[in-house]
């Protein structure tokens, strides 16, 4: 049994981040108190991951629970080669970009179903398929680890495969289907793709594409890609990643009921589009139009337990947003900039720091994240996390 304390403070200024939606500034606390179990035998085991969320805001000094949940609720069997998993578990597939357990986010992401698992020396072969069903409004669903899953269906195929050489590739397959609230359709969608890896001495290469087809959850004739190359450079005192992203999405000529926005999933995104998560939600805030992102990381290890990252990000519509007057607007729609500590005193205690900062192009008014683009917008995080081992037996 292991014990996790995991508070946050988080300041928030001339944006809007979820739960917050109205007020600026924003001033609030969480808090994360999670206890994992697991009783392991030769063929089988049983893991429990129950946490509790306490939040604090500014309008509201006094506690209050934000959700109680399990995180990850699961039995596994092993029989022969294979692993079966069955319940509600974290799934976090190649690098995260479309499946993600979403570590920093408070609740966690999971889903529920069922994983078949066949793992070699030099591959690794995942089988899903998932549910969801109607979840109780108890809690506040924003600290649901589930909450956010949209689909009713979903089947998941992640291939793997590392040769001796240093490549390596990832396939990753998913079919989700979705129903539609207020008729008995239901809506397909595909996403199809994945992502080779070469290293070489200190460089690293990699190159992330996927295409979607079918039906969005909204019923339109779907067809969008995604594309990720990156450099990565890895010296004695510091690693420097240069990439973009390339999501796509829909040219004014597109007809009213077709769409060429890919949507990433239930992946993440603050650690690909920046840590202040302007550009989350696909295709709703980027307007339908896509997103280009080059992007500059550099992580400076100061010595063994304190470490310095900073992140540059460019943002740019693939194509233009219309203005009040019907014009074009630009495509360059801002500027942040990211800079993060980790600090990890002993083994059991890390603490992390952030601040960031966002400068707006005008193109970013008719956008729903920045409230005044004329000015910078700010998002700072303290976290500190305590873990411990609460109990361990054999017999």
């Amino acid at each position: 049994m292991n014990v996790e304390l995991r508070p946050r403070v988080e300041y928030t200024s001339n944006y809007f981040l979820p739960p917050n939606d109205s007020i600026d500034p924003y001033f609030y606390t969480t808090q994360r108190n999670r206890i994992s179990m697991s009783y392991t035998r030769e063929k089988w085991l049983i893991k429990s991951d129950v946490q509790e969320i306490h939040v604090w805001e500014e309008q509201n000094l006094k506690s209050k629970v934000g959700s109680i949940n399990f995180y990850q609720l699961f039995f596994e069997a092993k029989i022969k080669s294979f692993h079966i998993r069955l319940g509600r578990q974290s799934i976090l597939l190649d690098n995260g970009r479309l499946f993600s357990d979403a570590p920093w986010a408070q609740q966690g992401r999971a889903h529920e179903g069922i994983r078949l698992m066949n793992y070699g020396k030099h591959f690794a072969n995942d089988f899903f398929f998932l549910f969801t069903r109607k979840y109780g409004n108890e809690f506040d669903p924003v600290y649901s680890p589930v909450a956010a899953n949209r689909y009713k269906y979903l089947v998941v195929n992640n291939f793997s495969y590392n040769f001796d050489n240093g490549f390596s590739f990832n396939s990753l397959n998913a079919v989700d289907l979705f129903e539609d609230a207020n008729s008995a359709t239901a809506y397909v969608r595909a996403t199809t793709g994945g992502r080779i890896e070469l290293k070489r001495k200190q460089w690293y290469y990699t190159l992330n594409s996927y295409l979607q087809f079918g039906r969005t959850p909204q019923g339109k004739r779907l067809s969008a890609y995604y594309l990720q190359p990156e450099i990565r450079l890895s010296l004695k005192s510091s690693v420097w990643r240069l990439g973009a992203e390339i999501i796509s999405g829909n040219s004014s000529q597109l007809p009213l009921k077709e769409s060429e926005s890919f949507d990433v999933l239930y992946g993440v995104t603050w650690k690909f589009n920046g840590n202040m998560n302007v550009f989350t939600r696909f295709p709703t805030d980027v307007g339908g139009k896509g997103l280009i992102n080059p992007y500059l990381f550099i992580t400076v290890p100061l010595n063994s337990k304190l470490s310095v990252r900073s992140d540059f990000h460019l943002f740019y519509n693939q194509f233009p947003l219309k203005n009040s007057a019907g014009q074009n607007a630009k495509k360059y729609l801002g500027f942040e900039s990211d800079l993060s500590l980790k600090y990890l005193p002993i083994k059991q205690l890390e603490i992390n720091y952030a601040l960031s900062c966002y400068s707006s192009s005008d193109t970013m008014q008719y956008l729903p994240k920045i409230q005044n683009e004329n000015k910078l917008a700010f998002w700072s995080y303290l976290m500190i996390s305590y873990s411990f081992n609460a109990l361990k037996t054999k017999h």
